[in-house]
């Protein structure tokens, strides 16, 4: 159930509600509007009679929600929700964009990478520090030391750094370094770690797994929201189907339909969702046209000489390009580049 308050209701009004909720032994989710704080219920088994908070003062109405993804529906929150990552934000009117290396490999490499994305106009350093990879035997990441250097290079560069989170023994550490932690496809069902980051209050960018549908989706971000973070953005990057072509296949169905069912950013990583450097400009075009609120994008100084993802990694001049792209599609949906 979703309990509405009036545009003027008073914090104390608000409480009352709130306190009513505790008291039938039920969650309650406050969740400020543009003109009114909306207040969702769960922990509900069965429906809740109207009646109990519709008398209360300072209430509007109470509603049922259809979705069994609640809090992140647009059925509780008809505004677009704007992450503040540290001043920078993720969602709402301006492109967030993401851009670096697949995995952190040296300093070197690193500060090459976030000074040319910076440059650029990217206002996010993406970097893995913990890379979960198909074989045992490829390149796994710095761990700590890859941590140590992203903290560097937002130093230099005033960047905000994404970094993936693997697992809950290395959640806090990973939360000491990151502005917003990234939870891969392979762990979009990893429902003890979404559990542990809705303990958190920090930003999470929550990838879609590789046969997820867009339902299950939305149910993995309800995990992290019902426990009390509401700082989710969701990243289309690719879903496994019969093409052998290409890497993955870039579902920008799912941006359009993501923006009518959830009030959440919605990133587009076009880098994993074709997997070929030579068209990873047009499906990052493709992704802005469709609405989405930002991109992720892999740019690597030298990618013939990548430790991993070179054969999708952008060059530092052709990320320039699909920057100075990107902006004239943004600007043709009535959007700009953060």
């Amino acid at each position: 159930m979703l309990v509405v308050m009036k545009p003027h209701a008073s914090e104390g009004e608000i409480a009352a509600v709130v306190e009513r909720i505790a008291s039938l032994g039920l969650t309650a989710h406050p969740i400020p509007g543009a003109q009114r704080v909306a207040i969702g219920i769960t922990g509900n088994k069965g429906g809740l009679e109207a009646e109990l908070f519709e008398t209360m003062p300072g209430v509007q109405e109470a509603l049922r929600v259809s979705q069994p993804f609640k809090l992140v529906s647009r059925e509780v929150k008809a505004d677009d929700t704007v992450l503040d990552v540290g001043g920078v934000p993720l969602g709402g009117n301006a492109l967030a964009i993401m851009a670096g290396p697949c995995s952190v490999e040296s300093r070197e490499q690193l500060l090459e990478a976030a000074h040319a994305v910076r440059a650029a106009g990217a206002r996010f350093l993406r970097g893995g520090a913990y890379k979960p990879r198909t074989s045992p035997y490829e390149f796994q990441g710095l761990a700590e030391e890859g941590l140590k250097l992203l903290a560097l290079a937002r130093e230099e560069t005033g960047l905000k750094v994404v970094t993936e989170v693997m697992d809950v023994e290395t959640l806090p550490m990973v939360s000491e370094y990151a502005d917003v932690l990234q939870i891969g496809a392979r762990n979009m069902q990893n429902f003890s770690l979404l559990k542990q980051l809705g303990e958190l209050r920090k930003p999470v960018l929550l990838k879609r797994g590789p046969s997820a549908t867009v339902k299950e989706w939305l149910m993995a971000a309800e995990y992290v929201v019902s426990r009390g973070n509401y700082q989710v953005a969701l990243c289309e990057r690719g879903i496994r189907t019969f093409e052998t072509m290409t890497r993955n296949t870039l579902d920008l169905n799912a941006v359009p339909v993501l923006k009518a069912l959830t009030h959440l950013p919605v990133v587009v990583d076009p880098s994993h969702g074709i997997g070929l450097r030579a068209h990873v400009a047009a499906m990052a075009r493709a992704g802005v046209a469709a609405g989405a609120d930002g991109l992720i994008v892999e740019v690597h100084p030298h990618p013939e000489k990548a430790l991993s993802d070179g054969q999708q990694s952008l060059t530092p001049r052709e990320f320039e390009e699909l920057m100075r792209q990107v902006r004239v599609i943004a600007g043709a949906v009535g959007r700009a580049i953060a």
